[in-house]
Formats: C-alpha cells, sequence, structure tokens
C-alpha cells in the first residue's frame, strides 16, 4: 500500500493534475486541509472513503493516521494546497513515514505562484529583463528564516521575487525591498489565485502596501516584485528569432 501526497493545485477545483484527480478517485482514504483545499475535489474521492480534514490535527496525529491505514492495506490519498515542494510540511510527514517503513509517492501539482503570474497575464522570466525567480517567505514565530535568506539579501540580485505567507506584513516587505528594487519598481499581489473570490492589487513597491490593506489581504497571497511586470520593448527570445539561424535535416 501507498501513501501518496497529491498537489491539489492553488484553488480551483479543475487545476488539480489528471494523475491527481485519478488517484483521488481510487484511493479509500483521503487527509485534506479542510482551510486550503477546495471541498470541490471531495466530489472525486470514491463512495465510502474514508475523509478526514486535517485542518485541527497536529504532525504526530496525521503520521498516525498515514500509517494505520497503510497498516490496514488502504492506500492513502493527502491533499496539499498548492504543489508539495513549497511550503507544505511534507518533508516532516515523509521523515516519519521513513521512519514508520511506509511507502510513498509524491504527486507535483500547480504552485501558487505560478496561478498568481497566469492571473497577472505575466510571464516571469523575460529576456533581457529576469531570467531568475526567487521563491521565498517572510520570518515567522514558528518558522525562521536562515541567516543570508532575508529579503534585501535575495533582492539584490535583482531576480524577479516571489514572496509566498507574507501579505500580513507587507509594510516590512515593501521597506525591505525599497532598497535593492526602489521604490517605482512594479509589484502585485494575488490572493485567492484561480479561485472566485481571487484578490488581484497592482502597483509599485511603494503603493502595493496601502492597496493590501485597503483590501483587506492577509493571507492566502503570494507578492510578485521585479521588472518584469510592466517589461516591454525586450528583445524576442532566441528559440523563437527571426534571426536565428534554422537548419533542415
Amino acid at each position: 500500500m501507498t501513501v501518496r501526497f497529491i498537489g491539489a493545485g492553488p484553488g480551483a477545483a479543475d487545476l488539480i493534475t489528471v494523475r491527481g484527480a485519478r488517484i483521488l478517485g481510487e484511493s479509500p482514504v483521503c487527509l485534506y486541509a479542510g482551510s486550503l483545499v477546495p471541498a470541490e475535489l471531495l466530489d472525486l474521492c470514491p463512495d465510502g472513503a474514508q475523509i478526514v480534514d486535517t485542518a485541527r490535527l497536529s504532525l504526530d496525529e496525521i503520521t498516525d493516521l498515514l500509517v494505520s491505514a497503510d497498516r490496514a492495506g488502504r492506500d492513502v490519498a493527502r491533499l496539499h494546497s498548492g504543489d508539495p515542494s513549497i511550503y507544505s510540511a511534507v518533508a516532516e510527514q515523509v521523515r516519519r513515514l521513513d521512519e514508520a517503513g511506509v511507502g510513498y509517492e509524491i504527486v507535483p501539482g500547480v504552485p501558487a505562484f505560478a496561478a498568481a503570474a497566469a492571473t497577472l497575464g505575466r510571464e516571469l522570466t523575460v529576456p533581457g529583463v529576469s531570467q531568475s525567480i526567487v521563491l521565498t517567505r517572510v520570518s515567522t514565530l514558528s518558522t525562521a528564516m536562515p541567516e543570508g535568506e532575508d529579503l534585501a539579501t535575495l533582492g539584490a540580485s535583482g531576480a524577479t521575487l516571489v514572496i509566498h505567507l507574507a501579505a500580513h506584513r507587507i509594510d516590512q516587505v515593501a521597506l525591505e525591498l525599497r532598497g535593492p528594487y526602489g521604490g517605482d519598481c512594479p509589484a502585485a499581489v494575488v490572493a485567492f489565485a484561480s479561485r472566485p473570490d481571487e484578490i488581484v492589487l497592482r502597483g509599485t513597491v511603494d503603493s502595493i502596501a496601502a492597496q493590501v490593506h485597503e483590501a483587506g489581504v492577509t493571507k492566502t497571497a503570494v507578492i510578485v516584485v521585479g521588472r518584469v511586470l510592466s517589461a516591454a520593448g525586450f528583445p524576442d527570445s532566441y528559440l523563437y528569432s527571426s534571426t536565428r539561424r534554422r537548419t533542415t535535416h
């Protein structure tokens, strides 16, 4: 039997992958975070499936459920919002499964930053503007940032910066990024990306905080900062350039 960690996508129920939907429909046990995963996805679970909302459970309680289901010979679908590779707490869970000798598989999903970029109608890597994306967050009481991963240091590269789990500290974010990016650098905040209640805010490093406060956005949002958000007049990428020499075989 296998525990499968499935990326449920950024919010819209139809943004789960085909593989994720198939596995969910075949799993007699489903664990999901009720505050983050769309309830419509649970309609894909097979009749009679054991469905558990883990929003109020501790990590040890969740692990006990995963291990117990495996010991009983039942496959488990463990739904996580976005993609399991980013801020999902999968690392803590698979460490415990390894210790318990329980097999697992990770099924990728659409991450929130990709959904936000789609909403903004922007590519986050633009020729001659930025070819790098930094995915990060800010320190909290529960999770400190390692040395050298503060926003000012990361922003010194000038790369496109995508900040998760930080809307409630937008004033601090804007203050720290004003130095490396400049107050006029384009910035955007997308909350509840891909969901019916999606909120999209566009401005600059200097103006975005006021918009976030006015909109009342405090969670389930990503902050995007970088010149790619207003890029114009940039060169075509080499792959599609009309000057590229093409060889016919």
